[in-house]
């Protein structure tokens, strides 16, 4: 069995406006890793992660996960495999309670009942948000609302965790709180993010994405200590930080 949770190979894409939004990506991800994906507003980041489960459909290359590759037939075993957690909660948050949105996914695969209850209990426990159940997610934080979405990502049990930016809108307490959750699933995490001391304090592995091509793939700190390459590439870490010392 292959130790490859993810493999991208010649990815393209271009968008109707005739936009080229990937331009051959190359990429693969191992089983257990947490590995960010930096780069520029406009990279190919989004569009990236959108084609990873089949929202968008390549106009050439493939992607695979474990040992399926990515076509029509497999598009909804696929969907299990990668959970896809949007930038805002809100999209992924919809029904009257916590609960109900952890356990919605799970019911549309036919489970019910005392199993779909334990699911959703194992889903929320993961992330530390069991007395969340009852409540109605509006009523939320946006840390508690960020980890209800990932709950009901992980009540579908999925071998692949696709983050996009995690740390939006989120105040340093729910920073801290989701970096804590992220360290403690035991399962493989593909996080991209514009906050670069969160990717150097989650993933030991870091990609740099930009006009749709992988330009950078390297141990997290070295590549943010490359403060050339990050400029070339429209990033920079914070002023004054340490983290690299």
């Amino acid at each position: 069995m292959s130790n490859l949770a993810l493999s991208v190979a010649g990815l393209k894409y271009t968008y109707p406006d005739g936009r080229e939004a990937l331009r051959g990506v190359d990429m693969e991800v191992g089983v257990g890793q947490r590995v960010a994906i930096l780069g520029p507003n406009g990279a190919g980041k989004t569009t990236l992660a959108l084609h990873l489960n089949g929202i968008h459909e390549a106009l050439a290359g493939t992607v695979t996960v474990g040992d399926l590759e990515l076509t029509t037939d497999s598009v909804a075993e696929i969907r299990r495999r990668i959970g896809l957690v949007f930038q805002d909660p809100d999209d992924q948050l919809f029904m009257p309670t916590v609960a109900a949105d952890v356990a919605f996914g799970p019911a549309n695969l036919g489970l019910s009942g005392a199993a779909l209850d334990e699911r959703v209990a194992e889903a929320l426990g993961a992330v530390e948000a069991e007395g969340l159940a009852d409540r109605a997610p509006h009523h939320l934080s946006g840390g508690e609302r960020r980890r209800v979405a990932i709950a009901t990502v992980l009540a579908m049990r999925p071998d692949l965790l696709v983050l996009d930016e995690p740390t939006s809108g989120l105040d340093p307490a729910g920073r801290r709180e989701l970096i804590a959750t992220l360290q403690s699933l035991e399962i493989t995490q593909l996080v991209i993010t514009h906050d670069l001391p969160f990717a150097l304090e989650l993933c030991d592995r870091a990609l740099i994405l930009d006009r749709g091509e992988v330009v950078a793939d390297a141990p997290t700190r070295q590549l943010l200590a490359d403060a050339d390459l990050l400029a070339a590439h429209r990033l920079e870490m914070p002023f004054g930080f340490a983290g690299l010392g």
